[in-house]
């Protein structure tokens, strides 16, 4: 396994509020899980192992506490699958310019 060492790009997490503590209106699913947080940023303990309690000083300096879930962690987002109808409405568009 990769040991993180100091200034290494990471992702720590952190529990922001347990099951019992979130709002009363949410449905029950939703107030069954805990709220959590993931925050990247660079390690600033000189190394850590996944699991370990460390502190990360993120891209806009703020420094954070958490648990050390991922080493060089990847952007993953994407807008979804293609919707047919709005793909032929551009074509349209484009074409009665």
């Amino acid at each position: 396994m990769i040991k993180a060492k100091k200034n290494y790009w990471v992702e720590i997490e952190n529990l922001v509020l347990k099951p019992n503590e979130r709002a009363s209106h949410l449905p029950e699913d939703t107030k069954a899980t805990p709220l959590m947080m993931w925050i990247k940023g660079f390690l600033m303990d000189d190394e850590a192992d996944i699991g370990d309690e460390v502190s990360v000083k993120t891209l806009s300096g703020r420094i954070v506490k958490g648990r050390l879930v991922d080493i060089n962690p990847r952007h993953v987002h994407d807008f979804g699958n293609p919707v047919h109808e709005l793909l032929e409405i551009g074509m349209e568009l484009k074409e009665n310019k």
